[in-house]
């Protein structure tokens, strides 16, 4: 089957880069969404009158969903081709989220919130293959690829700050439905730029695959949330670990019998692309160990307003751009991949560390603004090489799955991780006694578990990457 794009070489080559910013426009909504709502959630739980222990379902109903199918998404982009699949998922996006902004109770606002993590599993993995069959020389790839890198690492800092300031001043509900005004404006632009691409027009899409990667990972996610407050040897966090951990144990077995299988075993079995896709999953896990930490830490500890909090993120924000843009984008034709993947986790751990020992007397200008810059700087070093190595070298007509195979990392590095390191954190704080001190302890604690997770895959990279510098491949 052909993977010509476009009826006109020469069209697609005049649109690239408006192709690209629509694409950048759709992930920085995507990745916003994860974390645009955060700061919201006391005006919504006031709103809708839910309890304290349902307020994470307002999160995890999104990134559960987004994990769960993106494996399925990617195939869908294979299956019908990028560009359709591409605008399918922004109206998608569009009116799940407008339906999540008027809900008048707690269910509808997951419903909303889990739909519109089901379009954003068809929005990731396309958005990356678009880039990844669109730009073909190396030198204007690494460019694409670390603008792709900095929309989608910043994003997450980015919805805090934009979070804050609709809560204050607009409502928690325009943190929602700020979504349908940029979906609609990508969608208007695409339809016109974005090159055409036939999908692969054979076989079908498992939907049991699907069923079983989706259950499991929302029940993994559910154990690890549940022992926040149940403990790690309770039942109610047990039965769903086994249950997910089954789930899972069974779609890898499908995988290896079907005939058409969501995640060719293949992707995996190269110790490359591995390595990368570990790489942006603990990268994942430690940006959010940061926000689970430093967002209490403003707001609850130090008493600061949500505009304020979303602020005391930007310097994180900036970071992540220069890293990815200005260091990993640049470098990435001249160096191999490992030499920018590797450091950048060590630099990330590094500014971890340095949260291990905050207080309630910590200067934010001292501390805090400095360990966010290095956990920005290395995350860049990493997102934008690292996306790169999982999406080259392969098939274009498999283009969706590795760049599925890769959000998924990143989105089950982000549930999961940030369910673990709650309950780390709620674990510590309750052995350390009570009020801010104790709270911090426990922060701390949980963000010294994320550095260590950094140090140990940044290890591991170094063993598994061996892609070669790109430089023969920019002609």
């Amino acid at each position: 089957m052909s993977t010509q794009l476009g009826n006109s070489p020469t069209k697609v080559r005049d649109h690239r880069w408006t192709a690209l910013v629509v694409i950048a426009i759709a992930q920085l909504m995507v990745a916003l969404d994860a974390t645009v709502v955060n700061i919201a959630l006391p005006s919504a739980q006031a709103a809708l009158d839910f309890s304290d222990g349902e307020r994470a379902w307002v999160v995890t109903a999104y990134t559960s969903a987004v994990a769960g199918l993106l494996l399925l998404g990617g195939r869908i982009a294979d299956r019908f081709g990028r560009r359709r699949s591409f605008l399918v998922g922004l109206i998608g996006f569009a009116a799940s989220s407008a339906l999540a902004g008027l809900a008048p109770s707690l269910g509808l606002l997951i419903t909303g919130r889990a739909l519109q993590g089901a379009f954003a599993a068809v929005l990731m993995p396309t958005a990356m293959s678009l880039i990844a069959v669109t730009f073909t020389d190396g030198k204007e790839r690494a460019k694409a690829f670390g603008v792709y890198g900095a929309v989608a690492s910043s994003g997450a800092a980015v919805g805090l700050l934009v979070g804050g300031v609709l809560t204050e001043y607009a409502g928690w509900r325009w943190c929602l439905y700020i979504n349908v005004a940029i979906a609609l404006v990508a969608f208007a632009i695409g339809a016109r730029v974005l090159p055409h691409a036939e999908g692969l027009n054979q076989g079908r899409i498992d939907l049991v695959s699907g069923a079983l990667v989706t259950g499991g990972l929302a029940a993994l996610v559910y154990g690890c949330a549940q022992a926040a407050t149940e403990g790690w040897g309770s039942a109610a966090v047990l039965v769903p670990l086994a249950i997910g951990a089954v789930g899972v144990a069974a779609f890898l077995v499908r995988q290896s019998r079907v005939s058409e299988p969501l995640l060719p075993l293949w992707v995996l079995a190269d110790a490359s692309r591995l390595g990368a896709y570990l790489s942006v999953a603990a990268a994942v896990v430690g940006s959010f160990g940061m926000f689970l930490m430093l967002t209490y830490h403003f707001q609850a500890v130090l008493g600061w307003s949500a505009v304020r909090t979303g602020f005391a993120f930007m310097p994180l924000s900036i970071a992540v751009t220069a890293g990815s843009y200005g260091l990993g984008s640049a470098m990435l034709p001249r160096v191999a991949p490992r030499t920018l993947i590797v450091p950048g986790m060590l630099v990330a751990a590094t500014g971890l560390f340095l949260l291990a020992g905050l207080s309630t007397e910590s200067s934010y200008v001292m501390r805090i603004m400095p360990a966010e810059v290095l956990l920005g700087v290395g995350m860049g070093c990493v997102f934008t090489p690292a996306i790169s190595v999982a999406t080259s070298n392969i098939d274009m007509r498999f283009a969706g799955v590795a760049a599925a195979t890769a959000s998924t990392f990143m989105q089950v590095g982000g549930s999961i991780g940030t369910a673990v390191l709650n309950s780390v954190a709620v674990a510590a704080t309750a052995s350390a006694g009570i009020g801010a001190a104790a709270v911090v302890h426990g922060f701390a604690t949980a963000t010294t578990y994320a550095a260590v997770l950094l140090l140990t895959v940044g290890i591991v990279a170094a063993a598994l990457v061996r892609t070669p510098r790109p430089a023969h491949d920019e002609n």
